[in-house]
């Protein structure tokens, strides 16, 4: 039976080995060897012990397995199982590993280098999706469609804008990537309760020259852990992209239903089954997906939050609950962030669907657009407004075209002729500053 369909279903390689047991081994290595090599540059150990230590310290020499099985078998402990099992490969220097240090200066300094490696892979997908994205609203910067607020067609814009829209909103994730990653990429080097005693005098000086060594920044003070509101804002920050992911995945679902069929997802005719039984069918099932995964996703935001609270300087209720929450939620994040780059660039767009949509409401559409010339030739806009929410509304009614009703009416003629009626009445001309808001996106 499969547990967990990240095993074999969901996910990139690239970021489940992010947060493969074997890399978390090798980053917590890393640790204790800057913590070694640290401690021979105040004095405190010998430097050959410290190259000993770090010659040792890698995945090459200490196998992650050894390490789960000392852990199960013997220690009870993490942290005991890897000097365990790294001591045993520094001889007469074992006695130096992991000196002044408490589990989690390893664990949360060790957490941070994982975090920062799978925040960079983040940080990839989000340019390559917002180029994507930049590249499509560009090809279809004239391409005009009606606009729908309430689900109901609103006014033309054009497919360009639609995606421009999402083009800054991505823009807007990758800077607060960007801030936050500060923030996350933290480690300590303090103690059992954030004192530093059992690191000795040099303790401000050890926690600097280890963090500064592994390109991290520094806890200023800690208690026995890295404060857990940096894992919070980490994944809220993926839940909110999650959101706006699936917003995207949504608006191609509900753009591909037949009756609207405007965009549409790529599909495998030669190869690819839309139903078990209805041979006919071409489902949105990567745009399903994105939203199915967005939604799990967000579900780990609460026992998130939840492990900000602990007591006193530390207890054990975020440990098993992080060890699960943090690599799911970078994982399902990058799966989403790589299905909508490949949802987007496959993308099928219909230009000729969009126009005759546009033409469904029999000019209905263009009401704001009469409205706006009618009190630009002098009449108020409250009552403008008030003759096209009356003329439409007759339009609905008698199912005719909007232009054949306000070309009767008087207060119209004695304002407007046919001609510039007729323009006025065109789409095409009413999109605004569509166009030259797309132009002002550019690749990252």
């Amino acid at each position: 039976m499969i547990v967990c369909p990240l095993d074999h279903r969901y996910g990139r390689e690239r970021m489940k080995t992010t947060f493969s047991t074997e890399n978390y081994v090798r980053k917590l290595l890393e640790v204790e060897a800057a913590l070694a090599r640290a401690h021979a540059k105040v004095g405190n150990i010998p430097p050959e012990a410290a190259r000993v230590i770090t010659e040792n310290a890698n995945t090459d020499r200490v196998d992650w397995r050894e390490v789960e099985r000392v852990e199960k078998e013997e220690t009870k402990h993490d942290i005991m199982a890897l000097v365990k099992v790294l001591g045993r490969y520094c001889g007469k220097d074992e006695g130096y590993i992991h000196l002044g240090a408490t589990s989690n200066d390893i664990i949360d300094t060790g957490n941070a280098l994982v975090l920062k490696e799978a925040v960079e892979i983040i940080r990839e997908d989000l340019v390559e999706l917002h180029n994507t994205l930049v590249s499509k609203a560009k090809e279809h910067r004239d391409t005009v469609m009606v606009g729908r607020t309430h689900g109901q067609h609103a006014v033309p814009m054009t497919f360009g804008l639609k995606l421009a829209v999402y083009v800054k909103e991505l823009e807007r994730y990758v800077l607060r990537l960007d801030q936050l990653k500060e923030r996350v990429a933290v480690g300590k080097m303090s103690g059992a309760v954030g004192t530093g005693a059992a690191l000795g005098e040099h303790s401000e000086e050890i926690q600097r020259l280890v963090m500064e060594d592994l390109s991290l920044g520094v806890e200023e003070i800690a208690s026995q852990i890295v404060g857990r509101d940096r894992h919070a804002e980490l994944v809220c920050f993926a839940a909110s992209l999650s959101g706006s992911l699936q917003k995207y995945a949504t608006e191609v679902r509900n753009l591909q239903r037949p009756e609207i069929m405007e965009a549409a997802e790529s599909f495998d005719v030669k190869k690819q089954v839309g139903s078990s039984t209805m041979a006919h069918k071409k489902n949105p099932i990567t745009a399903e997906n994105i939203c199915g995964l967005a939604k799990t996703l967000r579900g780990f935001v609460v026992p998130t939050l939840e492990n900000v609270v602990t007591w006193h300087e530390r207890d054990l209720t975020n440990s098993s609950s992080e060890r699960i929450t943090l690599g799911h939620t970078l994982i399902l994040l990058d799966d989403i962030l790589v299905k909508s780059q490949g949802l987007f660039r496959n993308l099928e767009v219909f230009p000729e669907n969009m126009m005759r949509n546009l033409k469904m409401s029999g000019g209905l559409v263009m009401g704001e657009a009469v409205m706006i010339h009618l009190t630009e030739k002098g009449m108020s806009r409250q009552d403008a407004h008030e003759l096209v929410r009356r003329v439409s509304m007759e339009a609905r009614a008698r199912d005719v075209d909007l232009m054949e009703i306000l070309a009767n009416q008087e207060e119209v003629k004695a304002l407007l002729d046919e001609k510039e009626l007729r323009e006025i009445m065109d789409p095409q001309g009413y999109t605004g500053r569509s166009g030259e808001l797309v132009d002002t996106l550019e690749m990252w």
